[in-house]
C-alpha cells in the first residue's frame, strides 16, 4: 500500500473500478451489505478525488432516482464511514472515498484550498512523535484526525 495517494491518478477509470472491487470484497468478507444506494454513494465519492458534502451526494442520488430526502444520503455515508470505505473530512464537513479500503490505517488528508481536491496519506510515520508523546504521558490514542490545507500541484502551478 503506498503512503500517499496523489492528487491525480494516471487512469481514473481503473482507479474507480479497482476501488469498487476492493469495497465489494471488503463488504463480502465482513458480511456487510453494499446496497444499491450505498454502492452508488461510493461511486459518487469515487467519481472525483475531492470531498463532497452530504447534500452534493444527495443531489446525485436524487438524479439517479434513489431518493431525495437527506436521511438517504446520511445513512449511506454513515455506513461507508463505519465500514471503512469512506472518510469524513472534518474541516470541510464533507466525505471522500477511502483509498485503502479493508486496510487498517490511520489516514491524514491533504486538502487543496483551491479546488478542494483531497489526497489521502497514511500517517503511520507522522504519528511517531505523537504516539511517543502520548505514551510518555500515559495516554492511549484511540482516534486521530489529521487534515492539512494547502495547494495541490495543479493549483500551485496555476497561481505561479
Amino acid at each position: 500500500m503506498p503512503h500517499t495517494i496523489g492528487f491525480q491518478c494516471a487512469d481514473h477509470s481503473r482507479c474507480k473500478t479497482t476501488s469498487l472491487a476492493q469495497a465489494e470484497a471488503h463488504c463480502a468478507s465482513r458480511g456487510l451489505r453494499l446496497t444499491p444506494v450505498r454502492r452508488r454513494t461510493l461511486e459518487i465519492l469515487l467519481a472525483e478525488h475531492r470531498a463532497l458534502g452530504a447534500y452534493d451526494v444527495l443531489a446525485h442520488l436524487a438524479d439517479a432516482g434513489m431518493g431525495s430526502q437527506p436521511p438517504v444520503a446520511y445513512r449511506a455515508l454513515d455506513f461507508l464511514v463505519k465500514a471503512g470505505l469512506a472518510h469524513k473530512i472534518e474541516a470541510l464537513n464533507a466525505y471522500t472515498a477511502c483509498m485503502h479500503p479493508g486496510h487498517d490505517h490511520t489516514p491524514a488528508f491533504l486538502i487543496c484550498r483551491g479546488c478542494q481536491t483531497v489526497a489521502e496519506t497514511d500517517t503511520t510515520l507522522a504519528n511517531g512523535r505523537l504516539g511517543a508523546a502520548a505514551r510518555g504521558a500515559g495516554f492511549v490514542i484511540e482516534h486521530t484526525v489529521v487534515e492539512a490545507t494547502g495547494l495541490c500541484p495543479a493549483c500551485t502551478e496555476e497561481r505561479a
